[in-house]
């Protein structure tokens, strides 16, 4: 069993940045590829980025290939997900996920637990 907690999310100026945190309980954070998805009011949820779980390769939406960098530290059991040159249409519910597989991880199918969000806001 997995427990997600994720924060840093907030109101930010389009341009800014933000940072979110997941923490994760357990001792077996390390064994799970990780990963955060968004969803707006209406939309479905949408894959962002994700990480296996020895960091060694990491997966990108396009919509945020060159602006957002996911990254974790097991030691602290933390993925994090930095977030610049931010947009409006970056408003949504952020969601870290944890899951077992080390595939086809821009599925929402593919993970086994999920945190309960944070929001971001940008403002245009």
């Amino acid at each position: 069993q997995v427990q997600l907690v994720e924060s840093g999310g907030g109101l930010v100026q389009a341009g800014g940045s933000l940072r979110l945190s997941c923490a994760a309980s357990g001792r077996t954070f390390s064994r799970y590829s990780m990963g955060w998805f968004r969803q707006a009011p209406g939309k479905e949820r949408e894959f962002v980025a994700a990480i296996t779980w020895s960091g060694s390769s990491t997966y990108y939406a396009d919509s945020v290939k060159g602006r957002f960098t996911i990254s974790r530290d097991n030691a602290k059991n933390t993925v994090y997900l930095q977030m610049n040159s931010l947009k409006p249409e970056d408003t949504a519910v952020y969601y870290c996920a944890a899951s077992r597989s080390a595939t086809y991880l821009s599925h929402v199918n593919e993970y086994d637990y999920w945190g309960q969000g944070t929001q971001v806001t940008v403002s245009s």
